[in-house]
């Protein structure tokens, strides 16, 4: 099953199935919006955004035609200046949700900002995010016959960054639960993202002596799980619970275009 047909399954967006409600308590950045001055807790919130949302803003920058390097410079510099401003609270203008907040600060920064956020990123030797991993999975894309629009771009790799988001904290639980519990999840997983090689039930009863029933069974308890994380994590990015069936939508059409 293709990702954005099992996504649409796993959300029950557009189905008949019913969604539990999602723990509205910290999000992303609601730790931020809350924080005043320097504190520690709205530092470590911004940066764990940083790490986290760094591939939709530098696929974007590489767009515009900016050399490999030059892109890891300005995103650099516009998360330094993020953390420099604190203006988070500005979401509220893009309606609460912070995939558009941080596409147009992305695009005002470009425009009129770029030297000087630039400045603020070297003087202060701040590096935010490990771009050092860029010379192999973020060449993908960005070959001269690449047609997509840097809106595009950024929307597909914020949706992507999202559903990896999913599956590390899905990969987490269930190393926590032990070595067979994790080589179950590496397992069935495959199935998620339809890697075309991955194992049949019978294959993965065998190797990790269970019955075909017990396989099944746990496939859909990780598909069950990945719903409710999934609604979670779209969770984090929207201000209002009534806007996470909405991003979840959008994030449905990004990944089918």
């Amino acid at each position: 099953m293709p990702v954005d047909d099992e996504v649409t399954s796993l959300t029950g967006v557009g189905g008949s199935a019913q969604n539990g409600p999602v723990a509205f308590t910290t999000t992303h950045w609601s730790v931020v919006l809350e924080a005043q001055g320097e504190s520690p807790a709205a530092q470590e919130a911004l940066e764990k955004l940083c790490r986290t949302y760094w591939r939709p803003i530098y696929g974007f920058v590489r767009r515009q035609g900016v050399n490999p390097e030059e892109a890891k410079d300005l995103t650099q510099g516009f998360f330094a200046l993020l953390l420099e401003r604190r203006d988070l609270d500005a979401v509220r203008k893009e309606k609460g949700r912070l995939r558009s907040y941080l596409l147009t600060s992305l695009k005002h920064f470009l425009s009129n900002e770029r030297n000087r956020a630039m400045a603020i990123k070297r003087s202060e030797g701040q590096c935010l995010i490990p771009l050092e991993d860029l010379r192999e999975r973020e060449r993908v894309g960005f070959e001269s016959s690449e047609t997509l629009p840097p809106d595009e771009i950024y929307e597909r790799r914020w949706a992507l960054s999202v559903l990896d988001q999913v599956l590390a904290r899905l990969g987490a639980e269930y190393r926590a639960a032990g070595p067979a519990s994790a080589g179950l999840f590496d397992q069935l997983q495959k199935s998620l993202i339809d890697e075309p090689d991955h194992a049949l039930p019978a294959d993965t009863a065998e190797e990790f002596g269970m019955t075909v029933s017990a396989v099944r069974q746990a496939s859909y308890r990780l598909r069950q799980r990945y719903r409710q994380v999934l609604r979670d994590e779209i969770a984090h990015t929207v201000m209002l619970p009534c806007d996470i069936d909405d991003e979840l939508r959008h994030l449905i059409t990004v990944l089918r275009g």
